[in-house]
């Protein structure tokens, strides 16, 4: 006779979500986590998020068909009572598996490859506008198509961090170091660390680091009532010096993202340098202190100081339209406070993003 199943109601559930006791459900089924936190890719903050509660619908985002054959060695062997799915997210589960089986989500190295040419493209004609011309002009220009290599090496930072855009992950963990902390000066490990939290938590003001730019921004009238960040474990507190700055936050948005890299490179000092567990922390420093190396060395052949400034501040400028475009695609939107939920996890992304 075959064993019945047992079932634990949603509040029993959720009296798994510390660090020490972190259960999840999927499809029903519900799976102790607590030991994979601790070496889960995306780190242990998106299986915290979304701990004591449904998390399918993150689950189908972020792996690939091959994650849910490891599932069983932490399957606990209850399930989730008056399970339900929303109609949302069956289209969304629905909409997933069909593009898995038209190939959409296949690795395509070659549009990589390409975009690795460009980009070696564009920083080869900028160093060489900067040693072999004399002119100012093709300083500055210079200094603009360096911006654009950045933009797009943000570009294969996002998607190698994301998923697999190469044809192993050797290579496409060499896409990222030489993207992303060789050429831009910015830890992926970091951004990685950083990204995934907002993708989980969408919009939270507490939870998603995206939109936690007090003394700064403050992208919602919610964040004067000085909010704690679960991300940072701060709390952005609204004081004479952010209601100052909020109140010109009109005037500044577009200058601070003209130097929004200067933040990037703070963010990833601290990250590599702290008592944090760093995957491939050696590989990290290493590929910044490439960058560190050779774009001050290029800064350097300029003829005066005037051209050095205006080639950096061009360069860093033109990178800022990444970083405008990457904030109007949230700040413009739906925002919440409190915790990310796995049960409106798929509608919150869509009401936090717009397609800018």
């Amino acid at each position: 006779m075959a064993e019945s199943k047992r079932y634990i109601s949603q509040t029993e559930l959720e009296n798994h979500k510390k660090p020490g006791d972190l259960w999840i459900s999927i499809q029903g089924k519900i799976y102790d986590v607590t030991e994979w936190s601790r070496e889960h890719p995306g780190g242990a903050l998106p299986l915290l998020n979304l701990a004591g509660q449904d998390a399918t619908d993150a689950f189908v985002a972020y792996h690939p068909g091959l994650a849910w054959q490891y599932l069983d060695k932490f399957f606990t062997g209850y399930y989730l009572k008056d399970y339900s799915v929303s109609e949302v997210s069956k289209d969304f589960r629905k909409l997933a598996a069909e593009f898995s089986k038209m190939g959409l989500f296949e690795k395509k190295e070659h549009g990589t490859g390409i975009l690795l040419c460009i980009i070696a493209l564009l920083f080869s004609i900028s160093v060489y506008g900067v040693l072999c011309s004399n002119s100012a002009l093709v300083h500055l220009l210079s200094g603009a198509l360096l911006g654009f290599s950045w933009i797009q090496s943000g570009w294969i930072g996002h998607d190698s961090g994301h998923y697999q855009v190469m044809s192993s992950r050797k290579f496409n963990r060499v896409a990222q170091i030489l993207t992303g902390n060789c050429l831009a000066g910015i830890s992926i490990g970091w951004w990685k660390w950083n990204h995934n939290a907002h993708h989980i938590a969408c919009n939270s003001l507490e939870f998603d680091p995206d939109l936690q730019h007090m003394p700064i921004f403050a992208v919602s009238s919610k964040l004067f009532s000085s909010l704690t960040s679960y991300f940072y474990e701060r709390k952005m507190n609204f004081d004479p010096i952010a209601r100052f700055l909020v109140s010109y936050q009109h005037w500044t948005f577009y200058p601070v993202m003209c130097f929004a890299r200067i933040n990037l490179f703070a963010q990833s000092f601290l990250f590599l340098f702290s008592k944090r567990k760093v995957p491939n922390r050696g590989q990290e420093i290493l590929g910044i202190l490439v960058y560190w190396t050779w774009f001050p060395l290029l800064v350097s052949c300029l003829p005066n100081w005037g051209e050095r400034l205006m080639f950096v501040v061009a360069s860093f400028s033109v990178t800022g339209i990444q970083h405008v475009q990457f904030c109007l695609n949230h700040f413009s939107s739906s925002v919440y406070v409190g915790p990310p939920s796995g049960n409106n996890w798929f509608e919150k992304q869509t009401d936090g993003t717009l397609d800018i």
